[in-house]
């Protein structure tokens, strides 16, 4: 490399996705089972189809404000009303994005100085950490362990606050784990970031797909949260339009103003056509997502239970999201090695739990948003893997 291409630093620290290190290797070998990149294997809905190439054929293929059509905010602005009764101003607490990892960053790169602490969930979501790195924080783990059912520990999380904390990330229902926290368990976290001046950044995008009438509860609707909290979220895995990119933060207007200013200068706006497929999706009958969380728990339960049975596994059942995060410690080799085998020996892709920290050694995260009948053929796969390792 030539010496006058410098890389920047604070990227120096940042590794690749490990999610998608296997996936990659992968493409074009049609004898590939994944059970790795977490997304709906469904069509997303017809009618939000139509409304994008209605927008197409339209001419509505140009920029939109900054913040995103009027119509997609008012219509977000009516969902957070409906689903948790709060009051949004969709002309300047409401801003769309360019998928909720978009959000994500925005609020990072909002709040955030050189030096300030985040508290993280670990094992969490890729981009949490990278994020914080960018903008120039120190991210702050918030160790999920088993023993606990994966979900935050209060007390734990009061010990690690300092005079440099900033922002606590939270994702509920929660990828890579699939853990949901009780009502009474957010309380305690909301009590504790109103205690402790914490702006939160409250990641639900998996907030539709539940199990065994567990309930989502918004962190913004607890005491003194509304305006310390900021909402992302997104329609990728509630209406499977991942490739749509559109994302959405709800929040109090000076957050949401300094958000917007950086969306300007990285994004201008998000994709106008998709904006229009957004407006239909709220709009529009909502059988899809209770439809695909139906057959998303059909599919739990088979992997659950047949990992359950194979020899070395120890898996706890979900309670949201769709993902198995289980304990592969007896087979002796480290969550990457042990991937590696999986997939060399039997072409099945899961993902490494270190990929999500350092307190995801240890685990594969499997993700049943593939078929019923892929699901069954990658375990019967993975049972047969096991049998002869050594």
């Amino acid at each position: 490399m030539s010496r006058r291409v410098r890389i920047a630093t604070r990227l120096s620290g940042i590794k690749p996705s490990g999610i998608r290190r296997l996936f990659d290797l992968a493409q074009g070998d049609p004898d590939v089972i994944s059970l790795g990149v977490g997304e709906p294997d469904f069509v997303s809905p017809s009618h939000v189809l139509e409304a994008a190439k209605q927008a197409m054929d339209e001419g509505k293929t140009h920029y939109t404000p900054n913040a995103g059509i009027l119509e997609l905010r008012e219509g977000l602005a009516k969902k957070a009303k409906k689903d948790y009764g709060l009051l949004y101003d969709p002309q300047s607490e409401v801003l769309v994005t360019a998928g909720g990892t978009e959000a994500i960053f925005l609020a990072l790169t909002a709040l955030i100085n050189p030096g300030d602490e985040v508290l993280v969930p670990n094992p969490g979501f890729v981009c949490y950490e990278p994020n914080i790195l960018m903008a120039g924080g120190v991210p702050v783990s918030m160790p999920l362990c088993e023993e606990n059912s994966f979900r935050l520990n209060a007390n734990v999380v009061t010990s690690l606050i300092t005079d440099r904390s900033r922002v606590m990330i939270l994702n509920f229902p929660n990828n890579p784990t699939g853990s949901v926290l009780s009502y009474d368990s957010i309380a305690g976290l909301a009590k504790l970031a109103v205690e402790r001046d914490l702006i939160v950044i409250s990641d639900e995008v998996y907030e539709k797909i539940l199990y065994d009438n567990v309930k989502h509860h918004c962190l913004a609707t607890f005491r003194g949260m509304r305006d310390r909290t900021i909402v992302v979220n997104s329609f990728s895995k509630t209406y499977a339009m991942t490739g749509f990119r559109v994302g959405y933060a709800l929040g109090p207007k000076e957050l949401i103003a300094s958000m917007l200013k950086c969306h300007q200068y990285v994004a201008a706006c998000t994709n106008a056509p998709a904006q229009y497929a957004a407006v239909a999706a709220l709009e529009g009958p909502q059988t899809f997502t209770e439809n695909m969380v139906q057959e998303f728990d059909r599919r739990r339960h088979l992997l659950h239970s047949r990992l359950d049975e194979i020899e070395g596994f120890q898996c706890l059942l979900p309670q949201g999201a769709f993902y198995a995060f289980a304990n592969v410690k007896e087979f002796g080799l480290s969550s990457e090695k042990f991937a590696d085998y999986l997939f060399d020996k039997e072409k099945v892709v899961t993902v490494a739990g270190s990929s999500f920290g350092e307190h995801g050694e240890g685990y594969l995260r499997f993700s049943y948003a593939t078929a019923y009948d892929k699901v069954r053929e990658a375990l019967d796969r993975i049972e047969n893997a096991v049998k002869t390792f050594n």
